[in-house]
């Protein structure tokens, strides 16, 4: 699809690619989101008004409202806003015309909208999510909390989250392949933008937390729609959920933040006229922090049964994580000292977000050591210091969206305006928080609270809006710039320097008149088209990029839409999947809780079969479309020199795979270890049968390596064999594992029988559900050679499928063992 319509039209909207439409869409939906969650905000705070509760809110309403507030704000609002601004800008910072992957892209967003908006639908099925956004084990399954979680409203908000997550799967691949394999020319990692740097390391976190949350989401699916047994026993589930989800959770702080870290060093060098102090020590920290990370996810479990030791050890990790943010404070404070400071609009946002950081920071302290967080964990100490972090981070992107809404629009605001809503967001937001410090002895998440503590609290709600009035102010600041303000120069900031400045304002469809370079070790724009004999033109290296259709690149595409319809259908329906379990696992025996089984409706099924139509055309319509994404012929690609674009995105979703993969497998070895490894009983019917089933699936990689062998030789028919041949053992592999499971259901075993067999049939059940899907594109690519001489001239994709099957291959390798042979 050539034809790209106007701004004007809702089609433009709907099939563009374009990387800074697509960072509107997420800047425009994260502000609606900000204010659904700030509403809910709004309504809990005004319950809080007096000790006994103002009768606003049933208990339920209240325990409804604060969680879907908290998902809402961390996932849908705060991260989205930072990709808001990494999706306009990271490519013009980098000197690129786009995303690795603008279709992709445009396909994040569209599950991104649409799982917020499963997040609504599911007030309207009963009660929706009500027991935190933490999820805690054992109160997130039916067994032992009936009365939340047997509604779908329940179900669709973690089918919703997990819609997110493949969201963010998606972005984070395409980031990390644009930033490591599109730079500009003479444009190396240590000298990219600091905003850039945040979000690359931003996208690295994300690749390995969002998978661990990832598996934590489909443990969590299958106990609440299959009623499998990881999160509802006493066998270890809470301490499960607890590593997995803090593994994720964690990091997240920092993902949240790194985009608006970013934001702040960008400002601090802009309005005080200086390069950041200590500038590659700042990024020294940075990539510390981003490491550390993952190290120090159980000082969320000071409370649970782990022993003293391992809680020492990481308190000392969370103190220790600390140092590199002490570094990067004090190289914004001196820059601001050494500079000659401009307070502007977005550096008082910057200011501001600093002075709450550290806030934050020594609050946090606090609850790194274990015996003060005996004290504070679970009360307001908690909530208070969680905001000043995490709105910190909000602080300085709103800072942001001041910074670059002349970029963005073409549009000048009222700094009179600015520095009333900085004002009054300041303002409020310390009168919301600050009195939490104070009344720190309110429990968490409840809904009633002590005399004593009244009057922090009403302050608390009087903050609260207060600051809801600030962020109406900001829309109206920038909506009022939108209609009657002054036209913006390309660079209406005196210090700016970094190469979003150099082009105009909005810029263009494609970035640039011609090809950034950093060659002369100043960005400078090159001609290839007129560059002399020997110049940069003759520099192509074409073992390094991906072949081109032509130079003209497409930016409209319906089937991201499409396929973001078809898994909004499709999850909806299958929140309704529950009492069909139930129903089943009753007439086989199973006890279940009291209501568990419920009523059917059967309506969800008729949904899930037309989400599921809608997906299987969009996606078949998706891969048939004849889609231009021009690859970058000059470009710095360290350390991805000689790798093509697409296989270096296929090597980082495989990466986050492994994660995914790892965290269920290590959730079974968790299980197995808590209860008695010799106490489980070994599942499988033969070991024999999975043995033979093991050489069957390793032969199909042998198919697969002689298909590309073909695909090479040009032979359709080989290709057309050796496909034909992956297609027919990875069936045969279904097959014989079918006759596995089958022989078990008829000897009563299912896997909501116990924990034992609930942990074999959903690790094997994930690792079938991948099979499927490459089965799924074996037969796609079969279709296509068939019908266009597909992958003749040009094998890569036959490469990029072969590296997934062999990927499904090796973790069935680690499989056979585990579940039958120990």
């Amino acid at each position: 699809m050539s034809d790209f319509p106007p701004r004007t039209t809702v089609k433009r909207w709907l099939v563009t690619t374009n990387h800074k439409d697509v960072g509107i869409l997420y800047l425009a939906t994260a502000i609606f989101f900000l204010l659904a969650g700030g509403i809910l905000a709004l309504l809990f705070r005004a319950h809080l008004w007096k000790a006994g509760g103002t009768g606003l809110l049933t208990n339920t309403q209240y325990n409804q409202s604060v969680s879907i507030h908290g998902l809402l704000m961390v996932f849908w609002f705060i991260s989205p806003l930072g990709f808001a601004f990494a999706n306009y800008l990271v490519p013009l910072q980098i000197g690129a015309n786009d995303l690795a992957f603008p279709r992709l892209n445009a396909l994040s967003y569209w599950f991104y909208l649409f799982s917020g908006l499963l997040v609504l639908v599911s007030f309207f099925q009963g009660t929706t999510w009500a027991n935190g956004w933490y999820m805690y084990a054992p109160l997130n399954v039916p067994i032992y909390n009936p009365a939340y979680t047997l509604t779908m409203g329940g179900n669709t908000t973690i089918l919703a989250l997990t819609l997110f997550v493949m969201s963010t799967t998606l972005s984070t691949v395409n980031f990390l392949t644009t930033i490591h394999t599109r730079r500009a020319e003479g444009l190396g990692l240590w000298n990219m933008p600091l905003f850039t740097w945040g979000t690359l390391l931003t996208v690295w976190m994300m690749l390995f937390a969002f998978a661990a949350l990832l598996a934590a989401l489909i443990l969590l699916l299958s106990d609440r729609l299959l009623l499998t047994q990881y999160f509802g026993t006493d066998q270890g589930s809470s301490l499960l959920w607890g590593h997995v989800f803090w593994f994720f959770g964690h990091p997240e702080v920092y993902i949240v933040f790194f985009p608006a870290l970013g934001i702040m060093f960008e400002t601090v060098q802009t309005f005080t006229g200086r390069r950041l102090v200590g500038r590659k020590w700042v990024i020294i920290a940075m990539v510390l922090v981003a490491v550390q990370s993952f190290l120090v996810w159980m000082h969320h479990m000071f409370l649970t049964t782990i022993n003293l030791p391992i809680k020492t050890l990481f308190m000392a990790t969370t103190i220790g994580i600390s140092l590199p943010f002490d570094l990067m404070v004090f190289s914004l404070i001196y820059t601001m000292v050494k500079g000659r400071v401009r307070f502007t609009t977005p550096f008082l946002f910057t200011m501001g977000a600093l002075v709450l950081f550290i806030i934050g920071g020594i609050t946090g302290v606090f609850l790194g050591a274990v015996v003060l967080d005996y004290e504070f964990r679970g009360t307001y100490w908690v909530v208070a210091h969680f905001h000043y972090v995490m709105v910190a981070g909000v602080t300085a992107l709103i800072g942001g969206l001041y910074y670059w809404w002349p970029k963005m629009t073409g549009k000048m605001y009222s700094e009179r305006l600015g520095k009333l809503s900085f004002a009054v967001y300041f303002f409020g937001f310390n009168l919301l928080y600050f009195p939490m410090f104070i009344a720190w002895e309110t429990p968490r998440r409840v809904f009633h609270y002590g005399e004593g503590a009244q009057l922090y609290h009403q302050l608390a709600t009087v903050g609260a809006f207060v600051l809801g009035t600030s962020v109406l102010l900001v829309l109206v600041t920038l909506g009022k710039s939108l209609i009657s303000g002054p036209d913006a120069p390309d660079n209406p900031w005196a210090y700016a320097r970094t190469a979003e400045w150099a082009t105009t304002s909005p810029p263009p469809l494609e970035n640039w008149p011609d090809r950034p370079s950093y060659a002369s070790g100043t960005l400078e724009f090159v001609d290839d088209a007129t560059a002399a004999d020997g110049g940069a033109a003759t520099h192509e290296r074409a073992d390094q990029i991906d072949s081109l259709e032509g130079d003209h690149e497409d930016h409209a595409s319906i089937w991201p839409f499409g396929i973001g319809v078809g898994m909004f259908v499709t999850f909806l329906g299958l929140s309704g999947l529950t009492p069909y379990v139930a129903s089943f696992a009753v007439e086989r025996g199973a006890e279940l809780a009291g209501s568990t089984a419920g009523s059917t409706d059967g309506l969800y099924p008729v949904i899930s079969v037309i989400g599921v139509a809608i997906l299987g055309y969009s996606l078949f319509e998706y891969g048939r479309e004849r889609f231009n994404a021009p690859g970058m012929a000059i470009a710095e690609r360290w350390p991805f020199e000689g790798v093509g674009t697409t296989k270096t995105g296929v090597w980082f979703f495989l990466a986050s795979d492994v994660v995914v993969f790892g965290a269920v497998i290590g959730a079974y070895i968790f299980m197995r270890i808590h209860n008695g490894w010799g106490s489980f009983e070994t599942v499988p019917p033969s070991a024999t049968v999975g043995l033979v089933n093991t050489y069957v699936l390793l032969t199909s990689s042998f198919t697969v390596v002689l298909a590309l062998v073909m695909a090479e030789r040009e032979n359709k028919r080989g290709l057309l064999a050796s496909m034909g041949a992956t297609l027919a053992l990875g069936l045969l592999f279904l097959g014989i594992k079918g006759y596995e499971w089958n022989y078990e259901f008829s000897h009563g075993v299912y896997w909501f029988t116990d924990l034992e067999y609930s942990l074999y049939f959903v690790t094997t059940g994930l690792h079938a559900f991948h099979v499927i899907l490459g089965l799924l594109i074996a037969a796609f690519m079969i279709y296509r050679t068939l019908s266009v001489d597909a992958y003749l001239t040009d094998h890569r994709p036959v490469e990029y499928f072969g590296l997934y099957w062999h990927f499904v291959d090796i973790v069935w390798v680690f499989l056979f063992p585990i579940f039958y042979l120990m």
